[in-house]
């Protein structure tokens, strides 16, 4: 499959810590991908840079961004535009923030369907993209909020769980070949969560649409996703098929993680957490970042920056790759 998602050796620098140390991701069309790891590995970072959505004291120091083949880094302001509206959407973990206070449900999604009518899209890329026909209960319905006083409601008077998938109508009633979703459901309960994560992947599968899921959820990811990338300190230290990244992981950092998932817990047994502290990086990386917490540390881990290796069905950013594939 061709490469909607391209993103190679982007580094994103915040003043004088490093957020993005040379990181790469691949994202096919149509294709649903997690991205792991722990808070501070980057996961955000990565998100806003595919839309050139980073705040005013990030910056971009080297890499590229490509989003079906146009360059998102260096798109002048009215073609950055053009690709937001649409190619790409973006579903926000705190929903009441990414909506607009002083306006009602309903009219914020006429606004995105009208600007989809100015641009002349109707709704047909291809026979996979979902219906754009300014009926507002349409796409309130296709979230399930079929209760029409949600489009009279403002932001402020739904609930969290309600407010996210009025948001999610926002970003798929523009029909985006790519939606980027950072971690949309981390303040809503158990229940909630599931129910709004169903109707994001119904709504993918159905339009075709690609998925980068920024998510600290390792099961919901191995349970929902096609593949996985793992990230810490910046970089993604392994990406493959979601069953295998997370069912066989290679890379000792991931194994980690993984470990630590409330999943992989024996009831009645403390979780395993990850030994040691992420770092806060100044600067590249000397070495593999990992290289403090791991047990498979050697000498050559501090001072030589890690190439990609391909072990299996995995890609793994680890020195020790070909050895550790026969421990895991």
């Amino acid at each position: 499959m061709s490469a909607l998602l391209e993103v190679d050796g982007l580094e994103v620098d915040y003043g004088t810590a490093r957020a993005l140390d040379g990181a790469d991701l691949r994202v096919a069309a149509g294709e649903a991908v997690g991205v792991v790891g722990e808070s501070g590995s980057g996961k955000s970072t990565l998100g806003a840079a595919i839309g050139r959505l980073l705040p005013r004291q990030a910056v971009v120091t080297a890499g590229t961004v490509r989003v079906a083949g146009e360059p998102v880094l260096d798109l002048p302001p009215a073609a950055l535009r053009r690709l937001r509206g649409q190619r790409l959407g973006f579903v926000f973990q705190d929903p009441i923030a990414s909506l607009d206070p002083t306006m009602r449900v309903g009219k914020q999604l006429k606004l995105v369907l009208r600007a989809q009518s100015r641009d002349g899209r109707d709704g047909g890329r291809g026979g996979r993209r979902g219906r754009v026909d300014g009926d507002v209960a349409f796409h309130l319905g296709r979230v399930k909020l079929d209760d029409p006083r949600v489009a009279a409601a403002y932001p402020h008077q739904l609930s969290g769980g309600m407010a996210q998938r009025v948001a999610i109508a926002l970003a798929m009633a523009a029909s985006p070949e790519l939606l980027v979703a950072d971690e949309p459901t981390a303040s809503l309960d158990s229940q909630v969560r599931e129910e709004v994560l169903n109707v994001v992947f119904s709504l993918a599968r159905e339009e075709g649409t690609s998925i980068v899921w920024l998510s600290h959820d390792l099961p919901a990811v191995a349970r929902r996703c096609d593949r996985v990338a793992v990230m810490y300190a910046g970089r993604v230290v392994e990406s493959g098929p979601a069953a295998e990244v997370l069912g066989n992981p290679v890379h000792p950092y991931t194994a980690a993680l993984a470990r630590s998932a409330p999943a992989a817990a024996t009831p009645g047994v403390r979780l395993e957490p990850v030994p040691g502290r992420p770092p806060v990086l100044t600067g590249p990386s000397a070495g593999c970042a990992f290289a403090p917490r791991c047990p498979f540390s050697e000498d050559r881990c501090t001072t030589e920056r890690p190439e990609p290796v391909r072990v299996g069905a995995q890609d793994v950013l680890c020195h020790r790759a070909a050895e550790l594939e026969v421990i895991a």
